[in-house]
């Protein structure tokens, strides 16, 4: 079967196996040759980088790229868990599904242990699952990844699906969106959240889970000493608070800050560990394509960062965050990690300069219809857009059939 992307209202439905494994593929060297530019020795090679990594919401994202970084640049055994489709040998699973298969096929080859868990990482199931897995590779956590990000969540507890929204706070809120498949600008709105649907959003995105999974291991004794945990969050732009650091997301963004600094007190007494939410740069994902203003901004953005060589995607942000927040030290150790009064790591240092921030704003003002390539990186945003389910990745022949689902 030849595999085309199918898009429904700006969200691509399908993935193409080859494309998806190319990609992992990609960022793979792309931190192998930072580990040789840099210097960076693994655990086996006397590093004294992370040696044994949780990452949840491994499969897609700053979570795949957190995953390729510690395995294939700080040569860390890592523990994975994603909640996947999996492709059957006619019909096609989910992006994630073939970045995990991918990622697990390279680990091997190297010689690096990968556990990757398919499964709902909110479920007390899971965790257990993961605790045995830790036990099994009889290795304790020394840096847990929360890189989780879903609709809806279900109490471990009470059984209750909560979900979330994105909405404004007070009053409806409205802004250019673009279409990046038509080309072309359009008016999106938003009314404004209730009670619930902010207590909701809270619920899911919030810091709730993100502490459920740190008690969980630390009752289990499957936390080293001197662990991190990071969770990744963003604030964007001052244009975008209205629907987002200020709306029911940025409500959420505000309980895992606020969870992050709790974490950080409880660890440090326990275990002379700490916890941190990582501010990372604004990227292309399936939601950001339907937040009123977000897809416009980036696009803009792209082509402005692009022009100043300051862009990155989500490999080389956490390369970063990696090589240059959390492991400093001598061989790679962890030392004092810089971080803003809030104990929030930066990575959007680079996006939210003044000088960036000014023509990106410039730039949005004057964009129309008639001159969307002038302002707008489409290419680049497009690109993105596809590449995160396994097309427009180079090396691929799409005209190619694809045999079976159930393999990369």
């Amino acid at each position: 079967m030849i595999v085309e992307p199918k898009i429904r209202s700006n969200i691509c439905i399908n993935a193409h196996p080859a494309g998806c494994a190319k990609d992992t593929v990609r960022q793979i060297e792309y931190v192998k040759a930072q580990k040789a530019k840099r210097g960076i020795k693994t655990y086996a090679e006397g590093g004294k980088g992370p040696k044994t990594v949780l990452v949840l919401g491994c499969s897609t994202g700053y979570g795949l790229a957190s995953r390729i970084a510690a395995s294939f640049e700080y040569g860390a055994d890592t523990i994975g868990v994603s909640f996947e489709k999996e492709g059957t040998e006619t019909r096609g699973g989910t992006p994630g599904f073939y970045n995990n298969m991918a990622f697990d096929k390279e680990a091997k080859a190297a010689g690096l242990k990968s556990v990757t868990i398919n499964g709902d990482a909110y479920s007390n199931e899971v965790r257990e699952q993961v605790i045995a897995e830790i036990k099994k590779l009889g290795k304790k956590i020394d840096l847990l990844v929360y890189s989780l990000a879903s609709p809806v969540r279900t109490d471990p507890e009470t059984k209750v699906m909560y979900k979330s929204v994105i909405k404004p706070i007070g009053k409806p809120y409205s802004g250019k969106c673009l279409d990046i498949i038509q080309e072309k600008l359009t008016e999106a709105s938003a009314e404004p959240a209730t009670e619930e649907e902010m207590a909701n959003t809270v619920k899911v995105m919030g810091g709730e889970d993100w502490k459920l999974w740190i008690d969980a291991l630390t009752k289990a004794d499957c936390l080293a000493e001197g662990i991190c945990t990071v969770a990744y969050s963003y604030i964007g732009p001052e244009l975008s608070h209205a629907i987002y650091r200020d709306g029911t997301i940025g409500g959420a963004k505000k309980h895992l800050e606020k969870t992050a600094r709790e974490l950080d007190a409880q660890l440090k007494s326990g275990l002379g560990g700490r916890a941190y939410v990582s501010e990372n740069k604004g990227l292309v994902t399936r939601s950001s394509a339907v937040i009123p203003v977000i897809s416009l901004y980036l696009a803009v953005l792209f082509k402005v960062m692009k022009e100043m060589n300051l862009h990155e995607g989500c490999i080389e942000q956490m390369e970063r965050l990696f090589a240059e927040r959390l492991y400093t030290g001598a061989d790679s150790q962890m030392a004092d990690v810089p971080v803003d009064s809030e104990n929030r790591i930066r990575l959007d240092d680079w996006e939210l300069r003044e000088d960036v921030q000014s023509k990106a704003v410039a730039n949005m003002n004057a964009t129309t219809d008639d001159n969307l390539a002038q302002y707008c990186d489409l290419a680049g945003y497009k690109h993105d857009f596809l590449a995160a389910n396994g097309f427009d990745v180079e090396g691929i022949d799409y005209s190619k059939d694809v045999e079976r689902f159930d393999v990369i």
